[in-house]
């Protein structure tokens, strides 16, 4: 359930678990109900020995609901929450599909020459097209490509591993994107994450839709 106002962590551990994606879940569940900003979860998921911040800590982040049935929100979900402030409401999870499967090597050697070395995900037809090794310029970061199922994991979690056809490169921004496209509990499409992700034109065009298909009067 999420509180009637925002509350926020004071929580400035530090973490030692061995992972990020560990780190991480640590915080969340050390703070339920308790708004955790970007600059928290990026020092929990820092490495304590090292002290490296991890750039991939919104792919962990992601992880926390496709993989492991948490419920995390952002401001997509709740208004009162800012850009960059997420909430955990509640520790009950999901059930989720199947362990996840990885390319092999020479598999996912083949996807990346076939992709040029850029994140292959397309929309409105314009392709991605950010390189390993790019910052970028919405995400911030350094870019990485890591593969994805062209099927989406919830859907076929028997991806192929030694099929480039079944897989695609994606930046982190885009995995964690194409992730919250799915319902990884159901195989569905998400709808709700996709009206959430789209801009505002898009927004008020699939109200209107709406609106005539439930046969309101437009004004």
């Amino acid at each position: 359930m999420i509180p009637g106002g925002k509350v926020y962590s004071e929580d400035d551990s530090e973490y030692t678990q061995t992972s990020v994606s560990k780190r991480v879940e640590a915080l969340f569940l050390n703070n339920v109900g308790l708004v955790v900003t970007r600059e928290q979860i990026i020092k929990a998921a820092t490495n304590p020995k090292t002290g490296v911040q991890p750039e991939n800590w919104h792919q962990r982040l992601s992880e926390l609901w496709t993989d492991k049935g948490y419920t995390i929100l952002s401001w997509r979900d709740w208004k009162e929450l800012a850009p960059s402030e997420y909430i955990m409401p509640h520790t009950e999870r999901r059930a989720t599909a199947a362990k996840r499967v990885i390319p092999s090597k020479k598999c996912w050697a083949a996807v990346l020459s076939r992709a040029n070395n850029c994140c292959e995900w397309v929309e409105d037809g314009q392709k991605c097209g950010l390189e390993a090794g790019d910052i970028d310029p919405v995400g911030g970061g350094t870019v990485k490509l890591t593969p994805d199922h062209l099927n989406p994991h919830s859907v076929n979690p028997n991806s192929d591993p030694n099929n480039p056809e079944q897989w695609q490169a994606l930046c982190g921004r885009h995995q964690v994107m194409k992730k919250n496209y799915w319902d990884s509990s159901t195989g569905k499409i998400n709808i709700e994450a996709i009206l959430q992700s789209v801009n505002e034109k898009q927004k008020q065009a699939a109200l209107q839709f709406l609106l005539r298909y439930y046969g309101y009067e437009l004004k």
